[in-house]
């Protein structure tokens, strides 16, 4: 018996290609098996995030907002934006998850720099794997192939699968249980 899947909550802040998100559909339910739901509301530019010293959005103040429209059914959810992002220790981020309140938030803002088209397609969809995985208890993975290791350049993305390595695969078997 196959196991009930996980819905994952997608959420439109700002002004992201709406074509990437519905490009994420397919592998997030083919590497997690997660059901994908666009969701019916889209977040304005995250104002209430600037930080005006830093030209930056705060993540966790855009995760709070999308935690409110999780509702009944959905396990997770996650933000896509096209707003720079940060956490204070970090002069940025490409996304950033929160296992505790099931909440993530991913940028295209720097993914997008000199690319297009498909190189910037692939590098959303690795990175929404990425944070949908800590969603689902996986931790950062050493191994820079791994769609679990920790991007800190778009580069690094370009580098990574779109699957877990066998560790991360196996302690994801065992989340799943």
């Amino acid at each position: 018996m196959a196991m009930p899947q996980k819905a994952l909550l997608l959420v439109p802040v700002g002004n992201p290609p709406p074509v990437l998100l519905r490009d994420l559909e397919e592998p997030l339910a083919l590497q997690l098996g997660l059901r994908v739901v666009v969701g019916k509301t889209a977040l304005s530019t995250p104002t209430y995030a600037f930080n005006k010293d830093r030209a930056q959005y705060h993540c966790n103040a855009i995760m709070r907002r999308l935690v409110t429209l999780m509702e009944p059914g959905h396990a997770m959810v996650m933000g896509v934006t096209d707003v720079d992002l940060f956490v204070p220790d970090s002069p940025f981020v490409l996304g950033e998850a929160d296992r505790e309140s099931k909440s993530a938030v991913l940028s295209v803002s720097r993914l997008r720099q000199g690319v297009e088209g498909e190189q910037l397609k692939r590098r959303v969809q690795v990175e929404a794997i990425h944070l949908a995985g800590h969603l689902l208890g996986l931790s950062y993975c050493e191994d820079a192939r791994c769609v679990m290791f920790f991007a800190q350049t778009p580069q690094d993305c370009d580098r990574k699968h779109m699957s877990p390595c066998n560790n991360c695969r196996n302690e994801f078997n065992k989340l799943s249980r």
